[in-house]
């Protein structure tokens, strides 16, 4: 049977008809993707995205999906203020739908945190970084992983802006909670006694 002989009524042959195109246009969107093909990408994800703004509403899932998707290809492309716009409605939309301390939100953020990084706005990407950590601190507990690894970034931060003795305060926090949490010779230890030699280091 041809694949698009799917019998029925006429509108369940054109519900079909329409996932059968979204199907085609994700994947034509991936071959684009993977070839580096940035255009053609960008107009089939503004065309998917459009679509389903227009029969689903601007708050559906696949709609938040299709922007993130969107917003990957711009950042692709270094173009980080059209990445950053995406981000920011994606973040306010879930704020709204799933609530403020919502995974997905901490995830919207982390995002905007990369952007801010990539356009070296760093008291912004400082600000988000704080409110990410804070919130998994309340979240997780002050020892998870996740909030160590916030804290790296956060240090990060400080030391694109020259700002070593706040970078050494985390740098020793960090290392203070692994050593609590692993064993002594255990590789994050190791790697977070590196990092502060390099924070003491840059400050001499």
């Amino acid at each position: 049977m041809h694949l698009l002989d799917i019998g029925g009524d006429y509108t369940d042959r054109n519900e079909d008809l329409e996932r059968y195109g979204g199907f085609v246009g994700t994947t034509l969107g991936r071959v684009y993707y993977d070839e580096g093909r940035w255009e053609e990408v960008e107009k089939l994800e503004v065309q998917v995205m459009e679509t389903c703004k227009m029969k689903f509403g601007a708050d559906h899932p696949d709609m938040l999906t299709n922007m993130a998707n969107l917003m990957s290809t711009y950042r692709k492309q270094g173009r980080w203020e059209e990445a950053k716009k995406l981000e920011v409605e994606v973040m306010e939309t879930c704020k709204t739908k799933l609530g403020p301390d919502h995974p997905d939100i901490l995830t919207s953020i982390i995002n905007l945190v990369s952007i801010y990084r990539k356009q070296g706005r760093w008291e912004e990407a400082e600000k988000l970084k704080v409110e990410v950590m804070e919130r998994s601190k309340t979240k997780l507990g002050v020892d998870h992983p996740n909030i160590l690894t916030s804290i790296n970034n956060l240090v990060i931060i400080y030391k694109y802006q020259d700002r070593w003795e706040e970078a050494e305060i985390l740098d020793i926090e960090v290392m203070e909670t692994c050593k609590t949490k692993f064993k002594a010779d255990h590789l994050d230890i190791l790697t977070n006694i590196v990092n502060l030699i390099s924070t003491y280091w840059n400050q001499s």
